[in-house]
Order: C-alpha cells, then sequence, then structure tokens
C-alpha cells in the first residue's frame, strides 16, 4: 500500500469516528488532532519517531533534575551553633593521644597466700578444748586449740628431768664436775627442748613448765597458737577428735587484703605490666580498686590461660574468698595517634564516618578507623588532629541524613 492510500485511509477513518468523541473536551480533541498529526509525520518520515522520544526523556530528566535540585545540597547539613544547642549537639576536635587500653577477664578472689596460714599438729593428739571460732579476729600468739599426747608427756618428762640434770651441774661449776659430765647435761637439756619445741610447744608454754619445775606438770597437754594475725576462715573439727600430723585446724588470713587472680589470654596477658591498676567489679554498681602484683608463669593446664594475681585493699570486707568477679586491667599506654570520642563515629551506607564541622555546615566524613579503647576511637584516615567534630550527637544527624534521603526517594 502506497503513501496516498494511506493518508487516505486515516482521513476516512478520523471522520467515521469524530461522532463518538463529539461529547469529549477539548483538551481530547485536540489531543485526538495532534494524533493524527503525527501519524502523518510518521508516513512522511517512514514510520520513525525517534526524535520526539529522546526530546521527551530530556524534558524528564531535566524535570527530575530540578525536583531534586530542591531543598538542600545533598549531604550537608545546615544547623548554626543555637540549633545545634537545642539538639544537643556537642562539636569537640579530633585529638593526638595514646589509648589506654584495658582488658575485661573473669576473676576469682582468693587469699594473699603471704598473709595466711595453716594450723596443724606435729605428733598426734587428742583435742581436749578449743579457744577460737570461724570468723574470729586472732593476734600472733593467741590459743586456738587444747591438744593432748603420749608423746608430748614424754617429751616433757625428758626435758624436766634433763632440766634438772643441766641445773645441779651448772650449780657445781666446771671446776667440781667433769668436762663430760657438764657437756652430756647440757646436750641432753638442748635434745630435750628442740623435741618438744618441733612437737609444738611454744617458747611461752616451756618456760612455764620449767619455772613449775613439778614432773607432775608432764602431761602431754599443749596448746596451738596462732602464727599471725587475722581471722580465722576454717576450723574444720569437733572436741575429741584425734588430730593426726599434718591435719588443717585452723587457717587463718589476713583479710583486709586479698588476691583477685584474672584469667587471661597470654597475648592479653603480654600487654599489662606489673604495677597496672585494675577495677575489681563487685554486684551490680561496686568497683573495687587494685594493681597488679605478680603473673603466673605456667598456663592453667585446662584453659591454656595465664593469671595475673591483683592485691586488693578489703578492710570494707566487701570481698570474701572463693568469689567469682569481673576483673577490667589497663594495658600499657600505646604511642599517641589521631582520636575521636567513640560515639562521635557512625556507620552510614557500609562505612565509618565522623561529622565534619565547617562553620554553620556539618557534612559526613568517611574515615578509616582503628583499635577502641577507653571510650575513643583511633582514626587512621580521613581526619587530621585539630578538625573540630560533632563530639555527641551524630546519631542524630545520621538519622536526619538518612530522612532526608528517603524523602528524595519518594519524590523520585
Amino acid at each position: 500500500m502506497n503513501a496516498k492510500k494511506r493518508i487516505l485511509i486515516a482521513t476516512l477513518l478520523a471522520l467515521v469516528l469524530t461522532p463518538a468523541w463529539a461529547e469529549e473536551d477539548h483538551d481530547h480533541e485536540h489531543t485526538d488532532e495532534t494524533a493524527a498529526e503525527q501519524a502523518q509525520q510518521r508516513e512522511r518520515h517512514g514510520g520513525e519517531d525517534h526524535g520526539n522520544e529522546d526530546h521527551g526523556d530530556e524534558d524528564h530528566e531535566e524535570g527530575h533534575g530540578h525536583e531534586e535540585g530542591e531543598g538542600h545540597e545533598e549531604g550537608v547539613i545546615r544547623m548554626n551553633e543555637a540549633e545545634r544547642a537545642e539538639q544537643g549537639i556537642e562539636v569537640g576536635r579530633a585529638e593526638r593521644r595514646p589509648l589506654e587500653g584495658t582488658v575485661l577477664a573473669p576473676a576469682e578472689v582468693v587469699v594473699d597466700a603471704y598473709r595466711s596460714a595453716k594450723v596443724s599438729p606435729r605428733i598426734p593428739g587428742q583435742i581436749t578444748a578449743r579457744h577460737a571460732r570461724l570468723g574470729d579476729k586472732v593476734k600472733r600468739g593467741q590459743r586456738l586449740v587444747t591438744l593432748s599426747s603420749v608423746e608430748m608427756a614424754r617429751a616433757q618428762g625428758d626435758l624436766l628431768v634433763a632440766d634438772r640434770e643441766w641445773q645441779r651441774v651448772r650449780k657445781l661449776g666446771k671446776q667440781v664436775v667433769s668436762e663430760r659430765r657438764w657437756v652430756e647435761a647440757q646436750v641432753a637439756r638442748q635434745l630435750a627442748l628442740a623435741r618438744v619445741r618441733a612437737y609444738g610447744m611454744t617458747e611461752v608454754q616451756i618456760q612455764a613448765l620449767l619455772r613449775q619445775g613439778d614432773v607432775s606438770r608432764a602431761t602431754g597437754d599443749f596448746d596451738l597458737t596462732a602464727p599471725l594475725d587475722g581471722t580465722v576462715i576454717r576450723d574444720d573439727f569437733v572436741l575429741g577428735e584425734l588430730a593426726e600430723p599434718g591435719r588443717v585446724m585452723f587457717e587463718i588470713s589476713d583479710e583486709d587484703v586479698l588476691w583477685v587472680q584474672a584469667q587471661l589470654n597470654p597475648v592479653d596477658a603480654a600487654r599489662i605490666p606489673t604495677g597496672a591498676h585494675a577495677r575489681i567489679r563487685v554486684g551490680e554498681d561496686r568497683w573495687i580498686d587494685g594493681r597488679v602484683v605478680q603473673r603466673h608463669h605456667r598456663l592453667q593446664e585446662a584453659t591454656r590461660t595465664q593469671i595475673l594475681r591483683i592485691e586488693v585493699d578489703n578492710r570494707d570486707d566487701h570481698l570474701h574468698p572463693g568469689q567469682f568477679v569481673e576483673a577490667v586491667i589497663e594495658t600499657e599506654s600505646s604511642r599517641p595517634v589521631v582520636a575521636v570520642p567513640k560515639r562521635a563515629v557512625v556507620l552510614m551506607q557500609g562505612a565509618y564516618v565522623v561529622f565534619v564541622v565547617e562553620g554553620d555546615e556539618i557534612r559526613p566524613q568517611p574515615v578509616e578507623t582503628g583499635v577502641s579503647r577507653g571510650g575513643w576511637t583511633e582514626i587512621r584516615a580521613g581526619l587530621h588532629a585539630g578538625e573540630p567534630i560533632v563530639a555527641r550527637g551524630a546519631y542524630y544527624l545520621k538519622a536526619l541524613l538518612l530522612k532526608s534521603q528517603m524523602g528524595e526517594g519518594h519524590a523520585h
């Protein structure tokens, strides 16, 4: 079909359909006329209409671009000082500072072994009297328990006999007695003294026995006394019981100072020097200060952790041996680095940013972060020391930007 025939058919169709469109408004008539004209133009140009389509796209893009350009510059928030104060936004600066690190570790409270002692008999003896109880505060040399022993009775008798012989020989003097008798008497007394001391008698008890000089006093009774000032933390025995040598009858410890043994990964433990400050968490809101005094050189076989020993002042009696706590220990100071408060760094679109302040304009600055310690985060790239940044309120600004981006997306 040639071009003339196609034009003729289009004209006839327009005339036939005109009555059906007669009730439409003027805008539709104009649209139909335009459509007829475009049909004729396509017939003249071989059915192509690419130029009009391209022009329509350009108009659409220009209109869209104008719509996005309204409001504010993309990624920049304009906010003066008064507005920032109203929203609780604080401005600080990126600082060059060493980051104090801390390590959190589980720990257990134990007695200070250097301020503790165990009391046990050296020979078999029957328990005849108790003089201290669990929880009592005792002084060095104070009586704890009385025992009775056949071996002690024999040793006490031998001491009285040896002492009496020595006193007689010494009174006669070397001019009267032979040197052999002098030496034998002196040695026998020393051996008898050494035996009762080894069995558990104290010097006070021995001198009291010798002053009396009465053989009937060699009953075999003797007392075990406190070797140091402290608190009785163990007294596991009953009266009448036969106590064998080595049986721990009392454990005494000075609980004014305790140890907290923290278990750490050896890598973390290596970063903590002796003398480092530590804080021990007791309950929900109580903290006790301490310091690292020693480290174990052998790892725990079961956990492969290294124990750090922390000394804690416990005069307020807040800690008790066997208690499980948490220890926060400071590590060595690192070299100075550019750092910002940890709350100043936020994650946006998969990247960490810090809001930089330039006059009344605030913009997100992508940064490369490092370690975070003590409430500060290292900035390896993206900021320089001294640059003004949003130290508090970064999450509010992030929400503003996200809200703005969502609004533009709906407009689109």
